[in-house]
């Protein structure tokens, strides 16, 4: 809350006499509208009566570059303590590589949704901008890119490419790689295809790979069956109990196309504990190519994203944005890894 005043006037003082934090103070009195404006004119009118004048030598160091930039991870669910997708730990490899090619260094650090992360990182000016990894519900996660814009902050973000003004994204070609799915399935023989995953604007990338599995099923004339679509986030249990939940409808299914590998090696396990063979009875596709995706019994079929390309163009994208150059979203290619829970071996 500051301290007591002591000697010249400082930020310190004003937060101690307002009785709010220092940073609250310096966003106060450069105008940031993200502190309330009863707030801002306290803190102007104590800066008044303490004769409070800016370090004008502090503020332009403040200014200047810092070589750095912070990589947020959204905290996701997962079996084990790390609370970080793999598919993310594996970008995380490209994006270390590619600030390096720089000569940048990298903070890494969490996003949770209920905490004030955009505000956070304005007052701690230790990164000259911000790279986002996942975003939970995006709905929810909207307001903050918002925020993030009205502060004029720095950013890119791993997620949809979408036709709205909430920075700059990449991403990958989800319609596309929903359509590759699809072919595959449909070209050997499947035509009741369920797909294991949230499929609404509050999870854009896997409503994306859904709407390209649909199109790919409308394109060979079979007409796709809305009630095999079933909820699931991205964890082995929501992949499982998705399964669980098809296979106690009692509904004709003869594939899986699951918006996650987690998701689809939840699915497996609940197909084999009902007596299932895969692929002989269901196929089963995935997304993300996480290095578990090899290692399941049949190996799982998957869709792969460009997690090189991936931390290179986030990288390249927050530096133009940070020397005031605009650029554009990036929507990269896919490509599918065939194995035997599609095409036994």
């Amino acid at each position: 809350m500051g301290r007591r005043p002591t000697g010249k006037p400082t930020s310190f003082d004003i937060a101690y006499a307002a009785g709010v934090s220092q940073p609250t103070v310096s966003r106060a009195l450069r105008g940031d509208l993200s502190v309330s404006k009863e707030t801002r004119e306290k803190i102007e009118r104590i800066a008044r009566d303490l004769n409070y004048t800016v370090d004008k030598n502090a503020s332009s160091l403040r200014s200047q570059r810092s070589n750095t930039i912070a990589l947020l991870f959204f905290e996701d669910p997962t079996s084990d303590d790390s609370m970080i997708n793999p598919f993310f730990l594996a970008m995380l490899g490209s994006i270390t590589r590619a600030c390096a090619n720089r000569g940048l260094d990298l903070l890494i650090s969490f996003q949770r949704l209920e905490d004030d992360w955009h505000v956070r990182y304005q007052d701690s000016n230790r990164a000259d901008g911000l790279i986002l990894l996942g975003y939970g519900d995006y709905d929810l996660y909207r307001s903050r890119l918002d925020k993030l814009v009205e502060q004029g902050t720095h950013f890119a973000r791993w997620g949809s490419v979408r036709s709205d003004d909430s920075g700059s994204t990449i991403g990958s070609d989800n319609l596309g790689a929903g359509r590759l799915a699809g072919e595959h399935l449909l070209s050997i023989g499947r035509r009741k295809i369920a797909f294991l995953g949230h499929a609404t604007s509050r999870y854009p990338e896997f409503a994306h790979r859904y709407e390209g599995l649909c199109a790919a099923m409308r394109d060979a004339g079979v007409e796709p069956d809305p009630s095999l679509q079933y909820d699931a986030l991205t964890t082995e249990d929501a992949g499982y109990r998705a399964a669980s939940e098809l296979l106690a409808s009692k509904k004709s299914f003869d594939a899986i196309f699951a918006a996650s590998d987690l998701i689809a090696i939840g699915a497996m396990r609940a197909l084999v504990g009902a007596g299932l063979k895969i692929p002989e009875d269901v196929a089963v596709i995935g997304f993300d190519n996480i290095p578990a995706a090899s290692l399941t019994s049949p190996p799982l079929t998957t869709v792969q994203q460009d997690v090189a390309g991936a931390g290179a163009r986030l990288v390249d994208t927050l530096m133009a944005q940070i020397a005031r150059r605009a650029g554009p979203d990036v929507r990269l290619p896919t490509r599918l890894i065939v194995r035997g829970s599609t095409v036994p071996r």
